[in-house]
């Protein structure tokens, strides 16, 4: 299917690996011109590779810090400069420690907020008039769909990603019509991540093979697997595409139904 984005330029954060890899694969399987963001510079242009041998479009790998205000600015004009004009804005960022309450200091709450939440102003800021130009265009935030059931164990996600939907509904109102914002709330995916948890688990004796532990997070899903990233990063192309055109303001988990909230 022709999502009609070709020629685009797509802005993506956090996308060396993971989820905002993949849906950078995904817009430039479709000819967007994808701008990758990263800290790590080798893995960012392992990534950059990656996807341009794939990709219809132009890849340019650009590193930045999320908590770096400069840093995004800097990503932001990097990327007009390059491709002179910016339709789509993604962004994603690593998730926060792992913590109970009690565990939790005010710095880890300060690090969080800087990291799931200002780094998503800063980068709307920038790019806001640019999105507004030519038409049009389109912002997709990843955060995780514990914004919809809080996760054991998560407090500082449960908490803080919270701010983001609360911002990605704000934008839907006041940036249309001409920019359409909406979010994505993944449950489990097959990422890195999760692989180094069942590797972890692996050498615990907890599993006897990695496709054990594959299908042991998959075992109490209604799919009974886990997602694959691409699937995810098919949503955010469909998102960023004119054939979503009617959606906006809209949070919408990618879990395989994992989820147990009714909205």
């Amino acid at each position: 299917m022709d999502l009609g984005i070709a020629g685009n330029t797509a802005l993506l954060t956090a996308s060396s690996s993971g989820l905002g890899k993949a849906s950078a694969m995904a817009l430039a399987r479709e000819g967007v011109n994808v701008v990758i963001n990263g800290r790590d510079t080798a893995k960012l242009e392992a990534a950059r590779e990656e996807i341009e041998a794939e990709a219809l479009g132009e890849v340019m790998a650009h590193p930045a810090d999320l908590t770096d205000a400069e840093a995004l600015e800097g990503l932001v004009d990097a990327t007009l400069d390059t491709f002179g004009r910016l339709d789509h804005l993604v962004t994603s960022a690593g998730g926060p420690p792992s913590g109970a309450f009690l565990d939790t200091d005010d710095a880890d709450w300060y690090d969080a907020y800087d990291l799931l939440v200002m780094s998503v102003v800063r980068l709307v800021r920038h790019c806001a008039p640019h999105l507004k130009a030519d038409g049009g265009g389109t912002i997709v935030t990843i955060t995780s769909r514990s914004v919809k059931e809080a996760l054991d164990a998560l407090v500082l996600s449960n908490s803080v990603r919270m701010s983001v939907i609360g911002l990605e509904k704000t934008l839907s109102k006041e940036l249309a019509p001409e920019v359409r914002t909406n979010a994505v709330l993944p449950g489990a995916h097959e990422t890195a991540r999760i692989r180094e948890l069942i590797a972890q688990a692996m050498e615990r004796g907890d599993y006897d093979s990695y496709e054990e532990g594959l299908a042991d997070w998959g075992a109490g899903n209604p799919l009974q697997r886990i997602g694959d990233p691409m699937e995810l990063g098919h949503t955010v192309a469909f998102l960023s595409s004119p054939l979503s055109g009617y959606i906006n303001g809209a949070a919408i988990p990618i879990d395989g139904g994992s989820g147990a909230s009714n909205l």
